[in-house]
């Protein structure tokens, strides 16, 4: 589990400002949008505006917000948005990579917002290619673990396809290839486990373990380069110590 994705869990356990919550809204909505203009309006034959739905569900996103985005994705209402999907390779503090993902109507601004957050915050743009190597597409399947075991969960997605499953504590994340992420996902179901998040990730092939001080200030790029509004994503391939994490838990 990459640095972010424990960081992202241990803040998810705090306040989250109103700020925070209607941009995560935005950019689920704009992820269902994109969905149902690939995959068409039916939930059951479009599994992945499937599990853009239950995201946005599991985060609070309003279900009138929700039937909205499905249609003006399908083009039912007839204002569709056209976006685009772009990817930033991009190196922070000490040297950590990072994939930025983004998702605009802008590809001009979302240009400017990405570079002028890397640039106030000790990043830099790299070379299309010298970043991206050292990730994978995968499929993650995050279950809380909270009223599950580790037994039951490795019971129910290892003969579905799963590749392998880390124990985090509070958390299992599953990891698949993202052709058996559905498979795994409804293997999960039929368990009759309940799932937080099933979502197709650039994972790290190589971590790097970083001090607190370090991930400070990528924590801090980190939140900049998601203040924006075209970015859907950031991937990093940093990773915090139990004694690391622990000290930054105290900030």
């Amino acid at each position: 589990m990459s640095g972010h994705s424990k960081w992202a869990t241990t803040k998810h356990k705090k306040a989250v400002i109103d700020a925070r919550r209607a941009k995560s809204f935005a950019k689920l909505i704009k992820n269902i949008e994109v969905a149902a203009r690939l995959g068409g309006a039916d939930l059951g034959g479009n599994p992945t505006l499937y599990d853009a739905v239950q995201k946005a569900k599991k985060t609070s996103v309003p279900n009138d917000n929700i039937e909205r985005a499905i249609k003006r994705g399908a083009g039912l209402t007839g204002d569709s948005v056209e976006y685009t999907n772009i990817m930033y390779e991009a190196y922070g503090p000490q040297g950590v990579a990072l994939l930025v993902e983004c998702l605009t109507d802008n590809r001009n601004r979302a240009a400017a917002e990405v570079r002028e957050a890397l640039k106030k915050n000790n990043g830099t743009l790299a070379d299309p290619g010298s970043v991206a190597y050292n990730f994978a597409r995968k499929g993650v399947i995050r279950v809380s673990a909270a009223g599950t075991s580790e037994e039951a969960v490795l019971s129910a997605v290892l003969e579905a396809g799963a590749e392998d499953v880390d124990n985090h504590g509070e958390q299992f994340e599953i990891i698949t290839d993202p052709s058996d992420m559905v498979v795994v996902r409804e293997a999960l179901q039929a368990a009759g486990i309940d799932y937080e998040s099933a979502d197709s990730e650039f994972v790290p092939n190589l971590e790097v373990p970083v001090d607190a001080e370090t991930a400070r200030k990528v924590f801090r790029l980190i939140e900049a380069l998601e203040d924006s509004d075209d970015v859907q994503n950031v991937y990093a391939n940093f990773d915090l110590s139990p004694e690391v994490l622990a000290e930054l838990e105290n900030d």
